[in-house]
């Protein structure tokens, strides 16, 4: 353990990343050979595998794998400790839900025109990113932070209503309601299993939804499998995405959705960052539906 090289461990990422040997190479400027060299001299020092290889790439192991974990998040903080000690930001980090990403892109770049030293990497992602270990300097979130170094932005909410493709609505709910009796007989587009504790996805099971035909991750695939006439879906109430479908009424409103901003305390004096923040906050407010907090 004491003869592990910082070097050796970035190549390590950069295959657990790239996916083979090649990939890291040209990842950081390596020949092949010179990037297998350094995976054998960190294996030699560990006195384990880490990289299986194969015509189709490489497979990393169950000890390499923990491993990572650990480099990832020394390389996020040397990240945060180099833009810490300068006075301006190089590079922001903003991780925000899939479907915000690319709606909040356009507002980014332009932020970039007026500041040319700086870099923007946006994340679309369905995890929430750990901001209080700097794997994002802002993030977009739909729950509250627990953590003390972090500054929390509450945006405000978002309403949701149910709504469905024009040819759905005219051939199975002409009158455009629908009651929870006749929620059986229709079909139902939502988020994956792992997202169904969201208020919207309630909601719509407390509507007497049972079917899902079709279900992701990506609000985009949502949109379209209900413009297609797949089924209804929870969609917020003023979103320009789908200005082309048909609003659905039912016995209960639909829920609220807050939304919250949160990033490092440590950046909160930056420039870049207020300007990225007041970006982020102006273009969902813009695109509609979002009701201010308090």
């Amino acid at each position: 353990m004491d003869n592990l090289s910082w070097d050796d461990l970035r190549v390590l990422l950069a295959v657990h990343r790239g996916g083979s040997l090649l990939q890291a190479g040209r990842q950081l400027g390596l020949s092949t050979s010179t990037t297998g060299r350094r995976i054998a001299a960190l294996e030699a020092a560990l006195g384990a595998t880490l990289v299986l290889r194969s015509q189709v790439g490489t497979t990393l192991t169950a000890e390499a794998l923990r491993l990572i974990q650990l480099v990832e998040g020394f390389a996020h903080e040397l990240q945060a400790l180099g833009r810490d000690a300068s006075p301006v930001i190089r590079k922001l980090r903003i991780s925000v839900p899939t479907g915000m990403a690319a709606p909040l892109a356009g507002p980014l770049i332009a932020l970039l025109r007026d500041r040319p030293h700086l870099d923007i990497e946006l994340v679309g992602e369905n995890r929430m990113a750990d901001v209080a270990k700097r794997e994002a300097d802002i993030a977009v979130r739909l729950v509250r932070s627990t953590s003390n170094v972090l500054v929390e932005k509450s945006l405000g909410t978002f309403r949701f209503a149910l709504f469905a493709s024009a040819d759905y609505a005219r051939l199975r709910l002409p009158d455009r309601r629908l009651t929870r009796d006749a929620a059986a007989d229709h079909l139902f587009i939502g988020l994956g299993t792992q997202w169904k504790h969201l208020p919207h996805e309630r909601w719509m099971a407390s509507l007497g939804a049972r079917r899902y035909a079709f279900t992701s991750s990506a609000i985009e695939a949502i949109v379209e499998a209900t413009r297609q006439g797949m089924g209804l879906a929870a969609l917020l109430e003023a979103d320009s995405r789908h200005d082309d479908l048909v609003r659905i009424e039912t016995e209960t409103v639909g829920p609220s959705q807050p939304l919250y901003l949160v990033y490092h305390r440590d950046l909160r004096r930056s420039p870049d960052l207020r300007a990225a923040v007041a970006a982020i906050e102006s273009s969902l407010r813009a695109a509609g539906g979002l009701r201010k907090a308090g």
